[in-house]
């Protein structure tokens, strides 16, 4: 789904790599029209990828701001047509074209293997020629003033496709995904920078090595969360910058579902606990055995609005996002592109909020997680496992 759907798989990404010291729109706009999408309706082509509007998937020219400028936003989707052939049907047409093959050259037993190899090389292509390409798109949002990318897919093979394509389309410039050690670095105070890196057990700067060895952020922070859920205020005040003002109070809190893992010597063990939740009886056990709690189900509540997040723990990677409803109106009288720009803007305003309100939960937790009392608060949450 899109980003203007109610409900949007979201990661994000830092743009890496220095910004041409010139004008940003020309340079986007030339960019972006060069790696633009071709259609392949009309041919044989297995596969075409490339950037076309947010608005509207069939225009693939950036020659006009209203195409892909939103302020100090860089909107983009990038599209993909792809044929595919199911092997069964490509089987069945090459046994036939073989056939046709010896009953034209009786004198031999079984098609040579070169011959074979152009025949389901001809098959293909004919099938392909007849076989309607299907398309799929996934959104992108570049706040400029930040840096930071907002993506609509938590696919591994379309995040690589979407980290490939950005770095063709805008030569020098990179992604780096924003993980759960990234997103503390952003999040904790400069007071507690020293203990956070101190605490890193990744051996090397390298995403994979600071994803892998840092599981424990994840792990530790939706334990904790759980904790306070069930026994303490779920009551908190806004740290970090965004939509929201400073201090303001909001209310976050764990429930509906959890998704719990440990590895051993027969084999990784995964257990899920779904529906509405009173005291998580099963999930309190299968911890108290020492399972971690790896994804989880996230309310965020502020005045009457609230934001509702699944959270894959490993990656900080946010499932079915649900923000508060934003409505296009439609009809006569309404200018639907305006229409569509406002509802952009109102729903930027409510993810941000959102993942503003979820980044000042994770900077309480970083708190408690880094600073000198956190001995005594596993030792509470342990007690709590144990059911004292």
């Amino acid at each position: 789904m899109g980003i203007l759907s109610s409900t949007v798989a979201v990661c994000q990404f830092r743009v890496a790599g220095d910004l041409p010291a010139g004008d940003l729109y020309s340079y986007v706009a030339e960019n972006l029209a060069r790696q633009a999408f071709h259609p392949i309706d009309q041919g044989a082509a297995e596969q075409s990828v490339g950037w076309v509007h947010l608005d509207d998937h069939r225009q693939m020219s950036f020659d006009a701001p209203a195409a892909f400028w939103r302020d100090h936003y860089v909107v983009f989707t990038l599209r993909r047509d792809q044929r595919k052939l199911p092997a069964a049907l490509l089987k069945a047409y090459l046994q036939v074209a073989e056939h046709e093959y010896l009953t034209a050259n009786p004198g031999l037993n079984r098609v040579p293997k070169q011959k074979r190899e152009e025949l389901k090389e001809a098959v293909r292509l004919g099938l392909l020629a007849k076989t309607l390409p299907v398309p799929s798109a996934w959104d992108a949002v570049w706040d400029t003033r930040t840096g930071i990318v907002t993506f609509t897919s938590l696919s591994a093979p379309v995040i690589e496709l979407f980290e490939a394509q950005f770095k063709k389309t805008f030569e020098g410039l990179r992604l780096v995904a924003i993980h759960p050690y990234a997103r503390a670095e952003a999040v904790v105070g400069e007071e507690l920078k020293p203990l956070l890196e101190k605490a890193n057990l990744a051996a090397s700067d390298a995403a994979i090595d600071l994803i892998r060895s840092n599981q424990w952020l994840g792990w530790d922070f939706l334990l904790w969360l759980l904790h306070r859920t069930m026994t303490e205020s779920s009551e908190y005040r806004v740290n970090q910058p965004g939509p929201a003002l400073a201090d303001d109070p909001f209310v976050a809190y764990l429930n509906d579902r959890l998704v719990l893992m440990s590895a051993g010597e027969a084999g990784t063990q995964k257990i899920t606990v779904a529906g509405p939740q009173d005291h998580f009886r099963e999930a309190v056990t299968a911890l108290a055995h020492g399972k971690r709690i790896t994804e989880a189900t996230i309310y965020l509540e502020k005045e009457e609005n609230i934001w509702k997040l699944t959270l894959k723990g490993e990656l900080f990677h946010f499932a079915s996002l649900k923000a508060p409803r934003v409505a296009i109106e439609k009809g006569d009288h309404v200018d639907e592109g305006s229409e569509r720009e406002a509802a952009f803007y109102e729903r930027m305003y409510v993810i941000e909020q959102g993942l503003q309100l979820f980044d000042s939960l994770y900077g309480e937790f970083l708190k408690a997680r880094l600073g000198a009392g956190w001995g005594e608060e596993l030792a509470r949450i342990e007690g709590w496992l144990a059911g004292e």
